[in-house]
């Protein structure tokens, strides 16, 4: 399976502290790749790092603040002094503004989801693209995490929602005005996913309500990513640029 391999690849992960970019991050390292984790949570990508490392695998851990131009270059400076240039950026940040509407949220809940969860892949993809060109790498790969609250519209999940929503149309214009540089850009679109946020609703008794939109019949675990993920990092996806790979159960092909 080498065409899957990421042996010698180098790549960074954006919110690698927890939930998915964390799974991420040791998925990658096992694969093969040196792995440049960055979060605001110095700690938790500290203890993160250390558990590659001992394992066999090759990580750094960087302070990033995605809403802060000069954090994410001196990220993506960082990844390239420890490993050389960076093979795959994969823009995982993201937050939610809570269960709230578009007529409850105020210009802070709105700019703080937008800046992260949009500005920021914009900002970061931007850098990336200018470094490939900059040390003549003949390609690059960008990985986007979407949702699949970008196509199924729900109460509540404004405006993360529109966030991941415009995150796939970005996906595919950058996939198309990136190609000139020999970049690929995709996107991963989880849907109902078990992490230690989402565990507070899916668990709760609205769980059953949730699973029954959910063909077959159960939520995702962290490792139903695995392989979508390893696919878009590797060349096994080396003619895919401006995909969206949903990873849901079947939920968006149900009628509920």
């Amino acid at each position: 399976m080498d065409l899957f391999s990421l042996k010698g690849k180098n790549i960074a992960i954006t919110g690698a502290s927890s939930g998915f970019g964390h799974h991420f991050a040791g998925v990658l390292a096992g694969a093969g790749a040196n792995v440049i984790l960055g979060a605001r949570r110095t700690d938790k990508i500290a203890d993160r790092v250390s558990e590659i490392n001992k394992s066999g695998g090759q990580a750094l851990g960087v302070p990033l603040d995605v809403t802060l131009p000069d954090s994410c270059a001196d990220f993506l400076h960082q990844a390239e002094e420890a490993f050389g240039p960076v093979d795959v950026l994969v823009n995982n940040a993201g937050v939610e503004a809570g269960a709230k509407t578009y007529a409850m949220i105020d210009e802070d809940d709105w700019d703080f989801v937008l800046d992260t969860n949009l500005k920021s892949v914009w900002r970061l993809s931007k850098m990336y693209t200018e470094a490939v060109v900059k040390s003549k790498q003949s390609e690059g790969n960008i990985i986007n995490v979407t949702s699949i609250t970008a196509f199924r519209t729900i109460k509540g999940q404004f405006p993360y929602a529109v966030s991941k929503a415009a995150l796939v149309k970005a996906t595919e214009i950058m996939a198309l005005e990136g190609a000139r540089y020999g970049i690929r850009v995709n996107s991963l679109a989880p849907g109902y996913i078990l992490t230690d946020v989402s565990r507070v609703l899916l668990e709760s008794e609205r769980s059953d309500t949730f699973v029954k939109g959910i063909p077959m019949r159960r939520y995702g675990e962290f490792e139903d990513l695995d392989g979508p993920l390893l696919l878009l990092a590797s060349d096994g996806s080396r003619y895919m640029t401006g995909s969206t790979v949903v990873v849901d159960g079947g939920h968006l092909v149900s009628e509920l």
